[in-house]
């Protein structure tokens, strides 16, 4: 009777553990996670505005391309001890001084601040288009793939790779909108929200740059060594 009753009572645990195992399994199912941002940067609305843009704009990215180098070369000349590195203390240090270059620089940084605005603007404008159907491309994948709730990726300490949406909303946005305009009308002013994407858009698309120069950099056959000279 004891081992019956003790082989009775693993069942029971078990088939417990099995309920335990099973109800997780159901909290866990259904939760994704999707981040806007990088959803928009990669979306082919966004990649073909931007290149229009720059487009338009190719005079202007020019001129502000040579105003920075004349900022960096100006900004060397600050660079008391020769390190190849401008400090805050070398700055003030000129700054104290009336060091004429602090204000040549001054002068060139607001020329691009002019130069660049028109271009951030257009850029936005076509952020928050893209932005606008955002909510219901994500829509479409939580119908799609039956999602109970979306979470930010940063409130997971871990999620498998499944759990990300995000690209799935990219392909969404993609057959939704897969353009938009560039051009704001007159009186357009950017939107908060427009601001914040345009900044976390500019970032995601520098990490990718520089992923891509690091993959490139490595993918580049090392240089030989140099042939040794033949003893007699």
């Amino acid at each position: 009777m004891t081992k019956l009753t003790m082989t009775a009572k693993f069942a029971a645990l078990a088939a417990a553990c099995s309920l335990s195992f099973t109800a997780a399994q159901a909290q866990v199912n259904g939760i994704a996670t999707a981040d806007p941002a990088t959803a928009v940067a990669a979306s082919q609305a966004r990649t073909t505005a931007y290149q229009q843009i720059n487009t338009q704009y190719q005079s202007a990215l020019t001129t502000i391309g040579t105003l920075q180098q004349e900022v960096q070369t100006l900004s060397s000349q600050l660079d008391a001890n020769s390190d190849g590195n401008v400090t805050e203390a070398e700055i003030q240090t000129a700054q104290q001084a009336n060091n004429p270059i602090i204000a040549q620089i001054q002068s060139k940084q607001t020329q691009i601040n002019t130069a660049i605005q028109p271009i951030v603007r257009a850029q936005i404008f076509s952020l928050e288009q893209v932005l606008a159907d955002y909510n219901n491309a994500q829509q479409q994948v939580v119908t799609d793939k039956k999602i109970s709730v979306i979470l930010s990726p940063d409130a997971f300490v871990y999620a498998p790779p499944a759990a990300d949406v995000t690209q799935a909303i990219t392909d969404v946005l993609n057959t939704r909108i897969p353009s938009v305009q560039y051009t704001p009308p007159a009186g357009y002013q950017p939107s908060q929200q427009g601001q914040q994407l345009h900044e976390r858009v500019r970032q995601i698309l520098l990490l990718n740059a520089a992923i891509q120069r690091q993959r490139a950099a490595q993918q580049q056959p090392a240089s030989p060594a140099p042939a040794q000279p033949q003893g007699r």
